[in-house]
């Protein structure tokens, strides 16, 4: 079996080590002797997203989703939104899970139009939201609970077309107020969580690949590995963030 990932926009959406998702992800496939055929698509790049089994989408500042809005305008976007219709399994990380929404408007009124392929939006604000957090997935997906680290000034709202990935148990999520963390649409999972998020969350990390695996091959396989470490490195977290909630 091979999956085909798409990294996209890794020039200028790539924050806090999110890159190393894409590692997790096509380790994790190696190590169960299926093939991760991995596609980089900077800002100017010609190839198109066709065939992808999986996008990535990392994290950016401000000035970087300015950058790319030019490129992302001149067809990405409706092929961005066609591939998520189509139902490829997408993560899509902080500045990366804002772009798929409606806009972004900064806390002076400076506007960004996105892609609109997921019913949100996002407004900021002069206060950032920062730290480590954790947030329960939804029932629907596993009821995983899942570690990371958030930096992000804006304030994201959801509309009735998107459910929330998650419950946010320790920090803020997607905007401080209604906890509620990033948002789940079709195959796509956007989320504020940096860190890399994977490599500490095994089981989420599974969930994208069985979901990407299932709707390639109609089924999905994937043997257990040994994540001690992983696991530790994600417990060791939450018991930290339980303790500081104390």
């Amino acid at each position: 079996m091979k999956l085909k990932i798409c990294h996209l926009y890794p020039d200028v959406l790539n924050l806090y080590g999110d890159g190393g998702n894409i590692r997790c992800l096509t380790q994790r496939l190696r190590w169960r002797g299926m093939e991760a055929e991995l596609v980089k698509l900077p800002i100017g790049s010609g190839e198109s997203l066709a065939g992808a089994d999986l996008i990535f989408i990392g994290g950016g500042q401000d000035f970087e989703q300015q950058v790319l809005l030019g490129d992302l305008h001149r067809g990405r976007d409706k092929e961005l939104c066609a591939a998520i219709e189509d139902g490829v399994t997408v993560l899509a990380i902080c500045g990366g899970y804002q772009m798929l929404g409606a806009y972004y408007e900064t806390h002076d009124g400076q506007r960004c139009d996105f892609i609109g392929a997921l019913d949100l939006y996002t407004v900021g604000a002069k206060k950032r939201m920062i730290g480590n957090y954790m947030f329960r997935c939804a029932d629907a997906l596993g009821g995983m609970t899942v570690v990371g680290f958030e930096n992000h000034s804006g304030r994201t709202m959801l509309g009735s077309g998107a459910e929330p990935l998650g419950k946010v148990l320790a920090g803020f999520g997607n905007n401080g107020s209604d906890g509620t963390e990033g948002a789940h649409y079709k195959n796509v999972f956007g989320t504020y969580s940096h860190g890399p998020m994977l490599p500490k969350n095994p089981d989420f990390a599974d969930l994208l690949l069985r979901t990407a695996l299932e709707r390639r091959f109609g089924r999905a396989e994937l043997e257990p590995l040994d994540d001690a470490l992983e696991r530790m490195a994600h417990d060791e977290m939450c018991a930290r963030l339980e303790r500081e909630k104390t």
